[in-house]
């Protein structure tokens, strides 16, 4: 039996990641030998994961640009000292810093996952040079969805032999079966009583997620439903100011929940009676884990169809779909939700069997071939 290839993830500025987590726990072993190198200020949960896990992690301080040159070279000299055959590198910063290193180091196999769609393009086009550089120096792209591809291989002129279409996995049980005790821990620590409705949102507070249009659509809803309960998790972002001002003006303070992070998601969807993700366009969202896990959490859902939704989403079968930017419409899916038992039952079946081909194991399958065999782009 050959050795197994030594594979280095480079990430930067994350705390949680369940995937992660997955991919340490569950990635082949007599396959691959997995080590981390991740770019934070401090110590993270993940972090901490790695580490109780026996997974080889360094990390490196790396806050500003000018901490660029630094960073690079003490990646350079990780990857020499565990001999990484391969790189594979998460998020902006690692994907600047870790190819930089990877290449400098000689390491034959440098994949990145490109987790940003058009981002740049729309909102910070100085940082789509960054993106055509490290599109070069990677030797293999990992396209998350469909319309990530497009956007590699149309508008960043990458080599359609070079991005490969691999969608995220997901330990799906984990959304399926969670313990009562843990739902009623979160009902208690959040003060989240079942006294009316509870409309669902997990997403960065930026403009491109929508949150604007729910809001409003909330706030009309109250009319039929005085207790109708808003929760925003992952409340924080760029564009936060503007989503308190609108709560402020639009509902009263007990009719919402700000929580900014909280670790158990999986318990988190199941205070949910209606979830909601509406990004504005279909290409602003590169994959929207959170699609998947409201449906493998059983969750009667409303969507616009962004990321990788018009892929698997499909309006009135496993959710409601709704136009972009369409707060009525909103209003109107989440009160068909809250009213057709039918629809709603329809909506949870067809929701947790369309999830299955996210499943965790042929993920890990994939990523696994990708890090073992040649790479199918020969300049």
């Amino acid at each position: 039996m050959s050795l197994p290839v030594s594979v280095t993830y480079i990430v930067s500025d994350l705390n949680k990641s369940m995937a992660f987590e997955w991919i340490a726990q569950y990635l082949s072993r007599e396959k691959c030998r997995l080590s981390f190198i991740l770019l934070n200020a401090g110590d993270t949960e993940l972090e901490q994961f790695l580490r109780a896990h026996n997974v080889p992690v360094h990390r490196i301080v790396y806050t500003r640009k000018t901490q660029l040159i630094g960073a690079i070279k003490e990646v350079y000299r990780c990857l020499k000292s565990w001999k990484t055959a391969v790189v594979h590198t998460h998020l902006f910063n690692a994907n600047v810093v870790g190819l930089a290193a990877a290449r400098l180091a000689g390491v034959p196999k440098r994949i990145l996952t490109r987790h940003h769609s058009s981002l740049h393009h729309h909102f910070f086009p100085r940082a789509v040079y960054y993106d055509r550089l490290t599109n070069y120096l990677a030797t293999d792209i990992v396209a998350i969805s469909e319309i990530v591809r497009k956007i590699v291989v149309d508008w960043e002129a990458v080599p359609p032999a070079k991005v490969h279409l691999i969608h995220h996995g997901f330990d799906l049980e984990a959304f399926a079966e969670v313990a009562p005790d843990r739902v009623k821990a979160l009902r208690d620590k959040y003060g989240i009583t079942p006294d009316g409705p509870v409309v669902g949102i997990i997403a960065r507070q930026t403009i491109w997620k929508g949150i604007q249009d729910v809001i409003p659509a909330v706030a009309e809803l109250r009319k039929q439903y005085p207790a109708i309960r808003l929760v925003l998790a992952n409340a924080h972002g760029d564009y936060q100011e503007q989503i308190k001002e609108l709560l402020q003006t639009q509902l009263p303070p007990d009719a919402y929940t700000q929580i900014r992070f909280e670790s158990d998601v999986p318990a988190l969807y199941q205070l949910f009676d209606v979830y909601v993700h509406v990004p504005i366009d279909n290409h602003s969202e590169a994959f929207g884990q959170t699609y998947v896990e409201a449906l493998a959490s059983g969750i009667p859902s409303v969507f616009t169809l962004s990321g990788v939704a018009p892929e698997f989403v499909r309006d009135g079968e496993n959710a409601l779909v709704v136009p972009f930017q369409d707060s009525e419409a909103i209003r109107q899916a989440i009160q068909r939700l809250l009213t057709d038992e039918p629809l709603r039952r329809t909506c949870t079946e067809n929701g947790k069997r369309s999830v299955q081909q996210f499943a965790l194991q042929p993920y890990l399958d994939k990523l696994e071939r990708l890090y073992t065999q040649p790479s199918s782009y020969n300049p």
